[in-house]
């Protein structure tokens, strides 16, 4: 008897502690995106591109920045032929060609791509339409948060900042014998 309640008590324990009691209401079921940017994927038609914390950032001198990653997942490569935020094309500048798994960083210290639209005017705490425009898998339109230039992104500015990759270090003489 006493061994079937030790059991019991353990199996009880068991259930408890894993979360499994807790049904379909249990906290760790209602997961909620942690960043402000917004996050999608194209996947129909062998597509498989995913674009991560995507944001616009209202910079100063009334343009809007944008800022996320866009990364190809697919077994062939993509390319990004334009942006668009709130209907107005944007100028993009860097690399647009997406091959698999490589990704397409836009502001930061690892940024290979730009996009500034000028004459932005938006407000931070808005939400914008960010249309994004590929080669192979069309066209997707997303709600972005509009940010302003403080916190993480006081760094973010209109200007060219794409990261320059760092020339090779020159290799030493050799000494003779």
């Amino acid at each position: 008897m006493r061994r079937t309640i030790s059991l019991l008590a353990i199996a009880a324990l068991a259930v408890s502690l894993s979360g499994c009691g807790a049904g379909v209401n249990a906290s760790t079921r209602q997961v909620n995106q942690v960043t402000d940017g917004v996050e999608a994927a194209i996947t129909q038609d062998g597509n498989n591109i995913k674009i991560v914390n995507l944001l616009v950032v209202a910079a100063p001198g009334g343009n809007a920045v944008l800022v996320g990653t866009i990364v190809n997942n697919g077994d062939t490569d993509d390319a990004l032929l334009g942006v668009a935020i709130n209907g107005s094309t944007a100028n993009y500048t860097g690399n647009s060609v997406l091959p698999k798994n490589v990704p397409l960083i836009f502001e930061g210290e690892r940024a290979n791509a730009k996009v500034v639209l000028a004459g932005f005017g938006g407000s931070a705490g808005s939400h914008v339409k960010v249309s994004m425009f590929f080669k192979q898998a069309g066209e997707i339109t997303l709600n972005a948060l509009v940010r302003d230039t403080s916190d993480i992104y006081a760094g973010v500015t209109a200007g060219n900042t794409l990261a320059t990759p760092s020339s090779s270090p020159t290799a030493s003489p050799t000494p003779t014998k």
